[in-house]
């Protein structure tokens, strides 16, 4: 049977076997001696003695050498020492954030939302959680919803705003916003002077809608489906301002939230008759434990009045 030092080396098993004692290789080579770089380990030095022998073994070299009264690297293990020196320091910056991110005080939280919940929902959650929390930071994301769902299951996103809510057994969502959906025609249209207005009245219309994975899509296909109303989608778009640009521009209708601040230049917005609205919520994927500073962001969202 070959020793185990004549066997052909593989980089990738070879870093595999090496990994658990790299961090006594870079001590004794701080230390340069055994029985320092022991107590600083807090092993008997007779551990330090036979791991050193063990990795020499699976080399076939040694790594230390006898100087004095101490021990110096040889070259094998002065590459394998900076190498581990490098990866210490690169885990170490990695731990930092790890910490941080379990600090509800100083923690980072990854947030998407759709377009549509970014003018006002979004930056009043984070106003009112930082309140409590000025240190933790956001990185924000906006998109589809069908985008933000799979960065929430895939883990690139601690959490979502999306409408309509997820179903199904993986996914966890508690509804924080109520929205009412107006129609919205350009000032010339016929229907602009009317209080309300039915959906069957706009059968007729060219519509001005968001693209498929989008929420509001769903929402006014929905809509749409249950009053019997065949929607003819001549305009699709990504953001909803390009919607009421359209609109603005006499290129069709739309069915979207109630804009804040009143209603945008060019446009008129009319109440739907049965009045029809959207549940805005907070999703994220079922059974996952998030870090403390997620957790307190998701119950400071859900518990809003």
């Amino acid at each position: 049977m070959p020793h185990e030092s004549e066997l052909p080396l593989d980089a990738a098993q070879l870093t595999a076997d090496l990994a658990p004692t790299l961090n006594l290789l870079r001590t004794v080579a701080a230390e340069g001696h055994l029985t320092r770089a022991a107590a600083r380990l807090g092993v008997p030095q007779p551990t330090v003695s036979r791991a050193l022998a063990r990795i020499a073994d699976r080399l076939g070299t040694d790594v230390v050498t006898k100087e004095g009264r101490g021990v110096r690297l040889t070259r094998t293990g002065a590459q394998l020492a900076a190498a581990a020196e490098h990866a210490y320091a690169e885990l170490a910056d990695r731990c930092r954030e790890v910490v941080e991110e379990l600090d509800p005080d100083r923690g980072r939280i990854s947030l998407g939302f759709q377009h549509t919940m970014g003018s006002a929902l979004v930056p009043e959650l984070i106003r009112g959680f930082r309140a409590g929390h000025p240190g933790v930071r956001f990185r924000l994301v906006q998109g589809a919803r069908d985008d933000m769902l799979a960065g929430a299951l895939d883990g690139r996103l601690d959490l979502c705003l999306v409408s309509p809510l997820p179903t199904g057994a993986e996914w966890e969502s508690v509804a924080v916003a109520r929205d009412e959906l107006v129609a919205v025609v350009p000032p010339a249209h016929p229907l602009a002077e009317r209080a309300e207005v039915r959906l069957a009245e706009l059968a007729a219309e060219e519509f001005a809608l968001m693209g498929p994975g989008y929420g509001l899509r769903h929402i006014v296909t929905e809509l749409a489906e249950a009053a019997d109303v065949p929607l003819r989608p001549s305009w699709e778009a990504e953001e909803v301002d390009t919607l009421r640009g359209l609109v603005a521009a006499g290129l069709g209708v739309t069915l979207l939230p109630r804009a804040v601040g009143g209603e945008v230049a060019g446009t008129v917005e009319i109440s739907l008759s049965p009045a029809a609205h959207r549940t805005v919520g907070m999703a994220w994927p079922a059974g996952r434990t998030p870090p403390p500073v997620v957790r307190a962001f998701r119950d400071h969202a859900t518990s809003r009045p």
